[in-house]
C-alpha cells in the first residue's frame, strides 16, 4: 500500500528527556539498547488489528466466543473505560432525578461514539502514530498544546473522583466497618504497580477482564424488574425539558459519554498494539489494510455498545428503584448503590458496589495513561506501556504525576461532586475543538489517503462537535 504521509522530522524521534538529561551526568546511554526497551519480551500482544495481534476475523469466529475475545481490543477497553464510577455517579443521577426521562440518550449518543472512535482508530492504523502526533503535525502548536494541558487536568481531576468512588465501594462491601479513606493509598498503589512493572500483554489482559464487572449494572437491571412499556417508551421517545435542572444533567451526560482522554487512549492504544506486533518503526506501521480496518470497526462498534448498554442499564435501575421511591438526591454511585439495599435487596445493592470497584480499576490506568500519551505525543518523545520505566521514564513519570495528584484530591477530601463539575466543564470546553481538529484531520487527503473519513463518518462527527459546543454553553449557563 502507498505510503503517503509527509516523512516524520527529527523532533518525532526524540529520546526520552529524562534519561537524556540524566545521561549527560552519567554513564548511563542516553537511547537504552532495543533488547532493553520492551517491557514484554516474548509476550505476545493482546489485543489490536491483525496484524498486532488479532486474528482475522474468520479465523476468530472459528475459536468461539475465546477467539472472537481476541478480535477486541482497544475499542472494548475505550467503551469499558468511558463507564468509569464518576460517569456511573452521573448516570445514577439522571436516573434517580428524572426516572426513564433520559434513557434515550443512550440509544442517541451510540452512533456518535462509533464515528469519533472509529476516526481516531482509523487514523492511528493510518499514519502509525498517535493522535497528539497527528495532530501537531497539521494544526498550530499552541492550540492543540492549550487542548492537551486542559485533557491532562481533566484526567488528573477524574482520576481523584474515581479513586474515591473505588474506596468508597470497598467500603461498602464490608459493610461500612471500614472506613474509605483506608481504601484509597492501597487502591493508588496497585494501580500504579500494574501501570508500572507489569507487561503489555498483561495489562491489556487485566483490563479485558475488569471490563466483565460491568455486566453487574445489566444483571442489576434485570434483578429489579423494570415496568416493560414504559421502558420501551422512554427508549425510543425522546423525552425533554426546559429547565435548569434536566438541561444541566443532559449536558453532563454528554460530557461523561463523548470525554477527550478516549480519543487519545484509542488511537495510543492502537498504534501500542503495532508496536507490540514487531511494528517498532513509525515507517512500518503506516499505512493499514481493509482487513484491519474491519476488525478495528468490529472492536470500536462493540466496545461503544458494551458502553451504551451499561449506562442504560444504570438509568434504567436508578430510574425504576430511586425515582419510583422517592430517592431523587442521588448525586453518586456509591449513594446509588447504598440506596438500592433497602429498596431493590442486599444482592443488588452488593452487585452494584463491586462493578464500581471493578470500573474504577480499570478507568484510573486509562485515564493516567491517556494523559500520559496525549503529552509525550505533543512533545514527540518516546514512551508507551508497552516499554519498561527504566527505558521511559517521563512517560511514566506522567502517569505518576496523574495518579498522585488524583490521589492528593481523594485525601484531601475535596467535594467529588464540585470535582465532577469541574472535569465536565474541562471536558465541554476541550471536546468540541478537539472534534473540530479531528473531523478536518479525518477528512485530510494527503494524511488518510484513501482512508479518509466518508460522508457518513464526518456527519456524525460534525453533528457530535456541534452538540459538544452547545452543551458546553448551555452546562456555563446553568452554572451561572
Amino acid at each position: 500500500m502507498a505510503k503517503s504521509n509527509p516523512e516524520p522530522s527529527p523532533a518525532d524521534e526524540r529520546p526520552d528527556p529524562i534519561r537524556a538529561a540524566v545521561s549527560r551526568f552519567t554513564s548511563v546511554d542516553e537511547e537504552p539498547p532495543a533488547a532493553a526497551v520492551s517491557k514484554g519480551r516474548g509476550d505476545e500482544p493482546a489485543t489490536g488489528t491483525p496484524s498486532a495481534g488479532r486474528g482475522g476475523i474468520d479465523e476468530a469466529l472459528h475459536h468461539g466466543p475465546f477467539g472472537f475475545l481476541q478480535l477486541l481490543g482497544p475499542g472494548l477497553i475505550t467503551g469499558a473505560s468511558d463507564d468509569d464510577p464518576s460517569g456511573i455517579g452521573t448516570y445514577s443521577q439522571a436516573g434517580s432525578q428524572f426516572g426513564l426521562g433520559t434513557l434515550w440518550l443512550a440509544i442517541f449518543t451510540f452512533p456518535l461514539m462509533i464515528a469519533i472512535q472509529e476516526a481516531c482508530a482509523r487514523i492511528a492504523l493510518q499514519t502509525g502514530v498517535g493522535l497528539g502526533t497527528s495532530l501537531r503535525r497539521k494544526f498550530p502548536s499552541v492550540l492543540v498544546g492549550a487542548c492537551i494541558v486542559l485533557v491532562f487536568g481533566a484526567n488528573t481531576i477524574n482520576v481523584g473522583a474515581d479513586l474515591g468512588a473505588v474506596a468508597a465501594g470497598g467500603s461498602l462491601l464490608t459493610g461500612s466497618h471500614v472506613q474509605p479513606a483506608w481504601f484509597l493509598v492501597p487502591a493508588a498503589l496497585l494501580i500504579g504497580v500494574m501501570q508500572l512493572r507489569l507487561s503489555y500483554s498483561i495489562i491489556f489482559r487485566c483490563f479485558k477482564y475488569l471490563t466483565l464487572a460491568l455486566f453487574a449494572y445489566v444483571i442489576t437491571a434485570i434483578i429489579v424488574h423494570p415496568q416493560l412499556w414504559a421502558t420501551v417508551k422512554a427508549t425510543f421517545i425522546p423525552h425533554i425539558e426546559f429547565n435548569k435542572d434536566f438541561l444541566g444533567i443532559v449536558v453532563a451526560i454528554l460530557g461523561t459519554t463523548i470525554s477527550p482522554y478516549l480519543f487519545f487512549w484509542q488511537s495510543s492504544s492502537e498504534v501500542d498494539e503495532m508496536k507490540a506486533a514487531g511494528a517498532t518503526t513509525e515507517q512500518e506501521r503506516r499505512g493499514t489494510t481493509r482487513k484491519e480496518l474491519r476488525a478495528a470497526r468490529i472492536d470500536v462498534f462493540i466496545g461503544m455498545l458494551f458502553s451504551q448498554l451499561v449506562m442504560y442499564c444504570i438509568i434504567l435501575t436508578a430510574g425504576t428503584v430511586l425515582h419510583s421511591s422517592g430517592h431523587t438526591g442521588i448525586q453518586t454511585a456509591q449513594q446509588a448503590a447504598q440506596a438500592l439495599k433497602p429498596l431493590a435487596g442486599p444482592l443488588a445493592s452488593l452487585i452494584f458496589a463491586l462493578g464500581l470497584i471493578g470500573t474504577g480499576l480499570l478507568a484510573i490506568p486509562v485515564l493516567t495513561a491517556s494523559a500520559a500519551y496525549a503529552v509525550k505525543e505533543f512533545f514527540g518523545f518516546r514512551g508507551g506501556l508497552s516499554e519498561t520505566p527504566f527505558s521511559r521514564p517521563t512517560f511514566y513519570a506522567l502517569i505518576v504525576i496523574a495518579l498522585a495528584g488524583g490521589l492528593l484530591m481523594s485525601v484531601l477530601n475535596i467535594d467529588p461532586i464540585q470535582a465532577l463539575v469541574v472535569t465536565a466543564i474541562i471536558n465541554g470546553v476541550v471536546a468540541p475543538p478537539i472534534l473540530v481538529l479531528i473531523a478536518l484531520l479525518a477528512r485530510d487527503r494527503r494524511v488518510m489517503a484513501a482512508q479518509r473519513s466518508g460522508t457518513a463518518s464526518t456527519a456524525l462527527v460534525w453533528i457530535a462537535t456541534t452538540l459538544m459546543g452547545a452543551a458546553a454553553v448551555m452546562l456555563i449557563v446553568t452554572l451561572l
